[in-house]
This record gives C-alpha cells, sequence and structure tokens, in this order.
C-alpha cells in the first residue's frame, strides 16, 4: 500500500467507516472536527484528531483549513467522504498542489460529474437518455422552464442528498422555492448554482454503482433508492427488484459507457429514472454514496478498501472487480435520522443474524441542528427481499435511542408495506402516503426488548403540623402574552422572520424559516391575524415549541377593502398629464426657432446625438 497516513475529511459514521477500512488496510488516520463538534464519536475513531477554526459544516467546507490539518499531521491522502468536499474540484486540484492524494476521480471528473448540468451535457452527447432539462439557471429562466415543462424539479448543480431542491408546479411560488433551494445549497456544497429538470412523477429511482481503474469500468450491481421523502432516501434496496434482464444489462452498459467516456477512477454512482422499460439518466455521484452498505453485503466487495486501492494505481483486475460480481439474496439499508436535537438519553444498536448498524450515536451525546440528521444505517440481509425486509423491520424495532425523536417508526412501517416488500414502491410512495404513514407510524407497539421501569417507592414520612405561612407583600402579575404563538416545530436556527410586527397575515403564510439538519423548514400561521409581537430574532437556536412570534387573531374579511370602480388603466391622470405637457415644452418639436438655427450651422440637436447612439426606447430622461 502507497498511502501510510491518511486524513478523512469528514464526520459522523463515515468517518468512522472509513476509519475502519483504513485501519484494516494498515493505514493510519486522522479525523477533523468543528469547535462544536469535539463529542462526535469519529473523533475517537482515528489514531489522531485535529480540530478546525469555526462550527458547523462551514468548518468542514474549509479548504484552507483541511489541507493545512493534513499537512501539519503528517498525512500523504485524504479521504472526503459524501457531501462537504468530497465532489468539489477545488478542493481535488488544492489537495494536487499540496501533494495530497485525493482518494476519488481527477479533478477534471469531479468538475464533470460534481457539476450536475455538465453530467447531463456528457449523457447527452454519449447519447444515454436524459430529462429535458438546463444549465445552471437565472429564477427568471427557471420561470420560462416551468411555462414550457408544467412543472419541474429545481437542483443544485453542486447537490446531493435532497439539498437545495425543489419541485415546483404550475401556481406554485418559484421564487421562494429557488431562493430556498439557493440557500440551501451555498450552506452545504459552498455553490448555490441551480439548474432544472422536467419533474417526472412516479418513476423508479435506480443508481448503478461504477468502479474504475482509469482505462476500464466496471458495474458492481444496482440499488433501489425509490423510497424518499423530501427528496432525501430514507430506505435503500440491493440489488433492484423487478428489473428485466434485458433493462439490468442497458442501466448498466449506460454506466459504464458514462464511466469510460470520463476515464473514471475509484469508485462512484450513475443515477437514472426508471419508467417500465425506459430510464433517463439523472445525475452521476463521483464519490462513496451513503448506501454503499448494500451493495457490500450483496457483493462481498469492499467498496471503501477497493476505492482506496483504485486510487493507489491497482487495476480492476488486481482488487477483483473486472466483471460485475454476482449478487446474493438481498439487502436494505434503512437510514436512522433525527427528528429533533437533544441530548441521547440512551443509544443500543441492534444484532443478530445478516444485522449491521453503521452509525455514531452514544448516550450523552448532544444531537446538534448544525449537521446532516443521519445518525445510523441499519442494514439487514437476507435470502429473499422479503426476509431482508422483516429482519431490517425488526432490528429497527430493537434500536434503543432516548432522548431525542427519530425516523425509526416510520421506516418500520415502510418495511412492512406490501409494496414495498414487492419492490413496487416508486419516487412518490412516501409523499402520497404521507398522512397515512405517519399515523400509522404514531401508532406502532412499543419497541421490542423495551425495559422495565422500577419506580422507586416514595418513603414514609410522618406528618408535621403545618407551620404559618409568612405573610408576604402581592406580588405583581407577570406579563402575559396576548394572542396565538407561533411557535418553532422542532429544534432549530432561525433563518430569517418574513413579517414584521403590525404586519397582517393570513392563515397558511410563510412567517418564518429555520434551519436544522442542514435543511430549510418554512413555518407558516396556522391562524390569520396581526403581527403584535416578535419574539426571536435571526441567528436564535430555539428549542422546539418556542415562540417565534404571536399574531392577535382577527376575521381578515373585515379588513379588506371594498370592491373598487373599475379604472380605466390606459387613462392619464391630470397630474401626470401636467407633467407630461412641461417636458413637452423641451422637446426639439416644440423648439423649431433654435432648432432651425442649429440645422443652418450643419449642427444636430442633442436628442438627436442621442438617438443614434443608444438603442431606440433604452433611453430615459429625467427632466430637460
Amino acid at each position: 500500500m502507497g498511502f501510510s497516513r491518511l486524513l478523512i475529511a469528514n464526520r459522523g459514521e463515515i468517518a468512522i467507516r472509513i476509519a475502519r477500512g483504513a485501519a484494516e488496510m494498515g493505514v493510519a488516520t486522522v479525523a477533523v472536527f468543528a469547535e462544536d463538534d469535539a463529542r462526535s464519536l469519529h473523533v475517537k475513531a482515528a489514531d489522531e484528531a485535529v480540530a478546525l477554526k469555526g462550527s458547523g459544516a462551514g468548518a468542514y467546507l474549509d479548504i484552507e483549513g483541511v489541507i493545512t490539518a493534513a499537512l501539519s499531521s503528517g498525512c500523504d491522502a485524504i479521504h472526503p467522504g459524501y457531501g462537504f468536499l468530497s465532489e468539489n474540484a477545488t478542493f481535488a486540484k488544492a489537495c494536487a498542489a499540496a501533494d495530497l492524494a485525493f482518494i476519488g476521480p481527477a479533478p477534471d471528473v469531479l468538475e464533470t460529474f460534481g457539476d450536475k448540468s455538465k453530467a447531463r451535457d456528457l449523457a447527452a452527447k454519449a447519447q444515454v437518455p436524459t430529462l429535458p432539462g438546463t444549465g445552471p439557471i437565472t429564477p427568471k429562466e427557471a420561470k420560462a422552464f416551468l411555462a414550457k415543462q408544467g412543472a419541474i424539479v429545481i437542483k443544485a448543480v453542486s447537490g446531493g442528498g435532497g439539498r437545495g431542491m425543489r419541485v415546483v408546479k404550475k401556481g406554485d411560488d418559484l421564487e421562494a422555492a429557488f431562493a430556498a433551494c439557493e440557500r440551501e445549497a451555498t450552506a452545504a456544497f459552498g455553490n448555490g448554482a441551480l439548474y432544472a429538470e422536467k419533474l417526472v412523477e412516479n418513476a423508479r429511482h435506480i443508481e448503478v454503482q461504477i468502479a474504475g481503474d482509469g482505462t476500464r469500468v466496471a458495474a458492481v450491481g444496482e440499488r433501489d433508492c425509490s423510497l424518499q421523502r423530501r427528496h432525501q432516501k430514507i430506505v435503500e434496496i440491493a440489488p433492484a427488484p423487478n428489473l428485466s434482464d434485458a433493462l439490468r444489462e442497458k442501466l448498466h452498459a449506460a454506466a459504464v459507457k458514462l464511466g469510460e467516456a470520463v476515464r473514471y477512477r475509484t469508485i462512484g454512482t450513475i443515477e437514472f429514472l426508471v419508467e417500465g422499460e425506459k430510464f433517463h439518466f439523472i445525475e452521476a455521484n463521483p464519490r462513496l454514496q451513503v448506501e454503499h452498505t448494500i451493495t457490500e453485503e450483496v457483493t462481498g466487495v469492499d467498496l471503501v478498501k477497493a476505492q482506496i486501492e483504485l486510487r493507489d494505481g491497482r487495476s480492476l483486475a488486481e482488487v477483483g472487480l473486472l466483471t460485475t460480481p454476482p449478487a446474493t439474496g438481498f439487502a436494505i439499508q434503512a437510514r436512522v435520522s433525527l427528528e429533533s436535537a437533544g441530548t441521547l438519553t440512551a443509544y443500543e444498536a441492534p444484532s443478530g443474524p445478516g444485522i449491521r448498524v453503521d452509525g455514531y450515536g452514544y448516550a450523552g451525546y448532544e444531537a446538534s441542528p448544525a449537521y446532516d440528521p443521519l445518525l445510523a444505517k441499519v442494514i439487514g440481509r437476507g435470502r429473499t427481499l422479503e426476509e431482508a425486509a422483516a429482519r431490517t423491520a425488526r432490528a429497527l424495532s430493537e434500536f434503543r435511542i432516548e432522548g431525542v425523536d427519530t425516523s425509526a417508526a416510520l421506516l418500520r412501517v415502510l418495511l412492512t408495506d406490501p409494496k414495498v416488500i414487492a419492490g413496487q414502491a416508486t419516487t412518490r410512495f412516501v409523499e402520497e402516503g404521507g398522512d397515512k404513514l405517519a399515523k400509522k407510524a404514531a401508532e406502532l407497539s412499543p419497541r421490542l426488548f423495551e425495559p422495565e421501569r422500577v419506580e422507586e417507592p416514595e418513603p414514609i414520612v410522618e406528618e408535621a403540623a403545618p407551620e404559618p405561612e409568612p405573610e408576604v407583600a402581592p406580588e405583581e402579575e407577570p406579563e402575559v402574552e396576548v394572542g396565538v404563538a407561533v411557535g418553532a416545530p422542532l429544534q432549530s436556527t432561525v433563518g430569517s422572520i418574513e413579517v414584521a410586527e403590525g404586519d397582517v397575515v393570513s392563515a397558511g403564510q410563510t412567517v418564518a424559516i429555520l434551519e436544522a439538519m442542514k435543511m430549510e423548514h418554512v413555518v407558516a400561521a396556522e391562524t390569520g391575524g396581526r403581527v403584535i409581537r416578535i419574539v426571536a430574532q435571526k441567528g436564535r437556536t430555539l428549542g422546539k415549541a418556542a415562540p417565534l412570534l404571536f399574531i392577535d387573531p382577527m376575521d381578515l374579511a373585515l379588513t379588506k377593502p371594498k370592491a373598487q370602480e373599475k379604472v380605466d388603466l390606459d387613462a392619464i391622470r391630470p397630474d401626470l398629464q401636467a407633467i407630461i405637457d412641461r417636458h413637452a415644452l423641451t422637446l426639439d418639436a416644440a423648439r423649431p426657432e433654435a432648432v432651425d438655427k442649429r440645422r443652418k450651422k450643419g449642427l444636430r440637436t442633442a436628442r438627436e446625438n442621442i438617438e443614434d447612439l443608444v438603442d431606440p426606447g433604452s433611453f430615459l430622461e429625467y427632466g430637460a
């Protein structure tokens, strides 16, 4: 092995996974952590840990800070994991300039695949089917594209994980969606550029795992990632069920074709939307995927080790990936994500035959809303899809996590749904099931192996004669807020308050935007009325249900102005006409004598010169 010391430029469970793989290869590791992330378990997984300057995602996006940490700790390679800087070509170039091996593809490949719009162009050139879409766009261009397509998806050019992504249909507030995508993309990836694609509803999301040595590329199976919430994958299946052999071969061939077009090295993923026997390329992820675990389980390939070996110069033949490894059985990954911030009072991962858990929680860990909500990945393997689903669902029921809310109950519901078990779910399944799925999750039986709560008996105390209460001066009545409080739906940071005191708002109107778990959450007024007090400020971290503002409810119908008479919009008001008439006195048409004098001298007027210098109608004159 050519690498001796590897810096892991990431956090959480993926940093632990990389540290484990490197340790098995005899490579020492160095972890990095932000100032507010020192208690994350990944800090203890490496041989050494180095602090980064700053807090939140920004610390992990600091290229100079990460490079400095690698050099100061004697590293000769950097593994970016997924997210953060994993698809950043500038970071890969900075690694090369510092003589550090970037565990990923070459910078020029990142510039193509890491930029989703460029990847679309490459696919079109390679004659791989694509959806109607755009390059980087402005809100105005997005509006025109929406008018043409009827329904679109706005995506971050450097995006992934559902961040910087919104579905927009005719009648929706496109500008608000565009601005939200831009903010999320900037916060998560350091790049707010966006593009758009035509929306395809009720398709399956299938991705092909590829591996390349810079000359040849091989497909290492595929995964079904259709179960998504807010465009974030929550359950993945490998191999993808219910694909015909012909379609599977076409998907693998298209993925290999795109990889070989850029002489791909290391591992990556090519993603498609599938409708029946048709498929469309949507994006390429030139990095390790969150769901790499299930491909490992059904193929026996350690993708983290393979990624490092391929970057070190090994060929596909040398790492045993020259041909597609046959899949054995099925594996399912369920992403257990935080639904609230707080301190974990208990964290006990499940175990048993065919169960794997990649996580980073522990009792006493304080989960922060500043980071990705993924806490643990529960992977269940079985001979059939039904067996894998049953094992994963049971493992979720045995997972003891207390002190915070998680998505475990929803995942259990999904993994017992007949449509999911049959491999028939599409990308709209979770969204369309919304309230029904949430209700089922709330009604689930208690977690298995729930420990009994033994209550301590209350001590017996002999009653004593009550002492007379001292007389005290009556306290002033505490100030009570008037009106209806609009509270934070979860622990979060205030991104912006969209109203001002005195504003009249209607039910459903956006009053605040909160930031939690690297995603934006819109808070709407539940009742119409007048904003009488704002108690939260931008940048402030609030607990769940903490008040943002107070509204005095009122019947908005009574505040609406009476219908006005129809007005001729082409008519000119008398006061405006007076201004027009006064301005006309200074124009050439009103000064024939002055114009004639200039003509006799062979001269032109100032306005004639201006008309020849600028485009017609583009010159605005304020005053004569």
